[in-house]
């Protein structure tokens, strides 16, 4: 079995270091508008997010990085688009959801994501087992923020219909506010 390329690995890390920035720099879970969003009782302190994501992300670099490292010259670049999309789509999702305050798109967008990361996924178990492996807590967690946003969604539907309603309450009743 061929060794995980070091250059590969630098080529991933900085792939999803690009999205983790991306998601960082649009995540504002102190803004007053989401704080006023309605949240379940089981949705995680927002330090929870950070302490999931690091480990995470680097377990997608690597992952991604062995099974390009492994694969055959014919399927490294469909390996590399699907793994280009997915990163896209997760970088995605924070600003739809943080920056355009839209619950509900963010959730089409998340459900986009979940499919990619299947097919994710499955193109690293067939270039490598062990790679396909270490996603499945990336798309377990997926999932479980899928389930999030949409008690988000569910709970606040003036947010979807609505942005500004979170944050002028004048525009609750007036919608061109």
């Amino acid at each position: 079995m061929r060794r995980t390329s070091k250059k590969t690995l630098v080529r991933t890390a900085l792939a999803v270091t690009a999205t983790a920035a991306v998601g960082g720099l649009s995540t504002d879970a102190r803004s007053g508008w989401y704080a006023r969003l309605r949240k379940p009782s089981w949705q995680p302190p927002p330090k929870a997010f950070g302490l999931v994501w690091t480990p995470l992300y680097a377990t997608i670099a690597y992952a991604s990085a062995r099974a390009l490292s492994h694969g055959d010259d014919g399927s490294r670049p469909a390996l590399r688009r699907a793994l280009a999309a997915n990163l896209a789509l997760n970088a995605a999702w924070p600003p739809l959801f943080f920056k355009a305050r839209n619950p509900r798109l963010a959730l089409a967008e998340i459900l986009a994501l979940n499919v990619s990361n299947v097919l994710l996924t499955s193109r690293l178990l067939r270039q490598d087992r062990t790679a396909g492996l270490l996603l499945l807590p990336y798309a377990g967690w997926t999932v479980f923020a899928t389930a999030l946003n949409a008690a988000i969604a569910r709970h606040n539907p003036e947010a979807q219909h609505n942005p500004e309603a979170q944050h002028n309450p004048e525009a609750r009743h007036n919608p061109k506010v």
